[in-house]
């Protein structure tokens, strides 16, 4: 019989890859969404769709968790705390041998802090935490996600990096006007 894995998600294209590699590994996979960091609501709103869709495409079993929770922008750790803790205590609650995080894939996370928080919350939750780095995986992601047809969002999803990438973007197009 399967080991049983929660897989918290933060979207479809992070979710392709990920799950691939923990069922290919032996686990019986269930894909996780809570992500309360997500800004603004419409942006929250499309990546769940989004997840959700390509879940039921590919007969993954998806849990949607929605709670409004308190978080400062810029504070990775908060964030990451917040979600991996969230998806350890449904993980326990439900009869999961395991659980881990889609954000492994990313270039763009912090995987020393990831790999810290998550062990941090096994310890502190008594259920274990499966880390992989995904990341060699995630131009794979990309195409896998593409033959999908998946919104392929351009950053993080807390509020500070929308403010990021929406200022790399008039910076771009000043560049571009200037040229």
């Amino acid at each position: 019989m399967m080991k049983k894995l929660l897989l918290h998600a933060c979207c479809g294209p992070c979710a392709t890859y990920s799950h691939r590699v923990f069922e290919e590994a032996g686990w019986n996979v269930t894909v996780y969404f809570f992500n309360p960091n997500i800004y603004p609501e419409y942006e929250f709103v499309k990546r769940y769709v989004e997840l959700k869709r390509y879940c039921g495409k590919s007969g993954l079993p998806l849990v949607f968790d929605f709670e409004n929770v308190e978080l400062t922008p810029g504070q990775c750790s908060a964030c990451y705390g917040s979600r991996l803790k969230k998806t350890a205590a449904f993980a326990k609650e439900n009869g999961f041998e395991a659980f881990s995080t889609t954000l492994l894939i990313s270039p763009y996370q912090d995987h020393e802090l990831i790999k810290k928080t998550g062990e941090n919350v096994s310890d502190e939750m008594s259920v274990d935490f499966v880390y992989d780095d995904l990341r060699t995986g995630y131009r794979e992601s990309r195409i896998i996600s593409r033959e999908h047809g998946l919104y392929m969002q351009k950053y993080c999803g807390c509020e500070n990096s929308f403010r990021q990438m929406n200022e790399r973007s008039k910076k771009n197009e000043r560049l571009a006007t200037t040229a």
